[in-house]
């Protein structure tokens, strides 16, 4: 059993085919975790999914949040935290496989979450205790180390940084690497990553933290979907920076899609296949 934390700030449509992706191309129990952050395009429509998905219970938890609930700070750090707090209260905590922390621009892949297990598995058989992430290559990972993680079939590299649009965590991630001290994301809408590589170094004693797989997990679409923190950065300071990240031709391409559409469509992108 797995815990999935999903990060959500509008793009209605392609968090459709995230979570379909996840229900279609998992193979483990999971437990989805969604935090709906400041949405301000087709609110009622995400409501009304949220809704069915909720009343299928595939989906253990919603949450919509706004710029007062998240003190002002970066949503996705927030809501991280808030994720985290929960887990924590969970009695059963210490008995999930892992924890996941996934952009809702990611599609993961057949089999994405045995691979992370698998992966999980040999770190703790071998007492990689250096090690507190692991992740996909290249995913943004720098500094790799030369010598190769070979598990079974699959080939890794051990590194530094490394994009959190696909993270798998062990259970005591919060305990052990720590929270995100929100009062220095105050008005930030990015940064998420760069606090926590520095909380990762200190837990990993300044040794190598995250594991990268040579295996595609996930396919990031923001390309196709829109950069809600990219757009909101690059504008800061303009009064309609709001309206510029509802990407309303995005939504109206993805969603004219089906799943398979859409999945054959990505996953024969040379540039996203080898982007992230």
């Amino acid at each position: 059993m797995i815990k999935i934390f999903i990060s959500v700030r509008n793009r209605l449509a392609i968090t459709k085919k995230c979570i379909e992706a996840l229900q279609r191309h998992s193979k483990l129990p999971h437990h989805i975790y969604v935090y709906d952050n400041q949405t301000n395009y087709l609110l009622k429509e995400h409501f009304d999914y949220f809704c069915k998905l909720y009343a299928r219970r595939d989906i253990k938890q919603v949450t919509f949040t706004t710029d007062e609930s998240n003190f002002n700070a970066f949503s996705k750090a927030s809501t991280c935290n808030f994720f985290g707090q929960q887990h924590e209260m969970d009695p059963k905590k210490d008995s999930y496989d892992f924890l996941v922390m996934l952009d809702n621009d990611i599609i993961v892949t057949p089999g994405w979450d045995e691979k992370l297990k698998l992966a999980w598995d040999h770190v703790k058989k071998n007492k990689m205790n250096n090690i507190k992430v692991v992740g996909q290559l290249p995913g943004g990972i720098k500094q790799v180390d030369k010598e190769p993680i070979i598990i079974g079939d699959m080939r890794g590299r051990t590194g530094r940084l490394g994009g959190s649009g696909l993270w798998a965590v062990q259970t005591n991630f919060f305990v052990d690497v720590g929270f995100l001290p929100l009062k220095q994301l105050i008005g930030h809408d990015k940064r998420h990553d760069q606090i926590y590589w520095r909380l990762l170094g200190t837990a990993s004693g300044g040794k190598s933290y995250i594991l990268g797989l040579r295996e595609k997990l996930g396919i990031h679409c923001g390309k196709e979907a829109g950069s809600v923190c990219n757009k909101l950065t690059r504008n800061r300071g303009k009064k309609e920076r709001f309206e510029l990240i509802k990407f309303s031709h995005a939504e109206e391409n993805i969603s004219e899609l089906t799943f398979e559409q859409f999945y054959e469509q990505i996953v024969n992108d040379k540039y996203l296949i080898k982007d992230w």
